[in-house]
């Protein structure tokens, strides 16, 4: 390894998922890049951790791992197995580029943010990248290593950590690019919830969750927002449990 900034990166699609796979090779040329990622899909795991089943690693290349767990243990293992996987603390974690976007409350369920969200619990500044299946890969890859590189340029230039780390959620839209990137916050994306129940064929009952279709409130400023414009939004994901509204409403439910 050199003395350029080391990058973990994970995802939730899996450590041969063609996002990851663009993302790894635009981050190469900001830094060293050990990747850590699931052996299989785990999307919408959240921040789950595995604590009551044993997993396994499996070394695919010098700087590839595959962890039979979701992207949150990815992280965990990635981060206190000494020298194992990556020489020393990373500089950055990054996470994806994930086969389709997570906006408003996606970022809930995602894996994809969670294994982000892992890293900034532990003090590392973090980007999460989600961009549509139609847009061209290579060029939303180019632009999300770019945000990349603007956070560690600012973060490394800072007289001290910033506490809590940054945590970073860049979504981007179909299209071939260049995209207008904007700064958002959260919006609001609705889904149309639904249970479906069926029967196999021996007559017993079984259903799927989750509906597809989903609507958007489109309120300036937000990462919802600037989807439905055709932008490109990186949207701030706050760890503080002490945020001052959250803080007044508490106390006036205690009251």
């Amino acid at each position: 390894m050199s003395d350029r900034p080391l990058i973990l990166l994970s995802n939730d699609d899996g450590f041969d998922a063609t996002g990851l796979l663009a993302l790894r090779d635009a981050l190469l040329r900001i830094g060293d890049v050990v990747v850590c990622a699931p052996a299989t899909n785990q999307s919408a795991t959240s921040h789950k951790l595995t604590l009551t089943t044993v997993l396994r690693l499996r070394r695919i290349d010098g700087a590839t791992f595959a962890l039979d767990g979701t992207p949150a243990d990815c992280i965990y293992v990635a981060l206190h197995s000494k020298d194992k996987l990556i020489p020393r603390w990373p500089d950055l974690v990054v996470s994806g580029m994930n086969h389709g976007p997570n906006l408003g409350i996606d970022v809930v369920y995602s894996g994809t943010v969670a294994a982000a969200r892992e890293a900034a619990n532990r003090g590392i500044p973090a980007v999460a990248i989600s961009a549509d299946v139609l847009a061209n890969r290579q060029a939303a890859a180019e632009l999300g290593a770019q945000v990349v590189e603007r956070c560690w340029r600012r973060v490394k230039d800072q007289p001290r950590p910033l506490s809590p780390a940054p945590l970073l959620n860049v979504n981007i839209p179909a299209g071939v690019g260049p995209w207008p990137l904007v700064a958002t916050a959260a919006g609001r994306r609705l889904y149309d919830d639904d249970v479906v129940y069926r029967q196999d064929p021996r007559g017993r009952e079984y259903l799927w969750i989750g509906g597809s279709d989903f609507t958007h409130d489109e309120v300036e400023g937000t990462d919802t927002e600037a989807w439905e414009r055709g932008k490109a939004s990186v949207t701030p994901l706050t760890l503080a449990v002490n945020e001052r509204d959250h803080a007044a409403l508490a106390a006036a439910c205690a009251d």
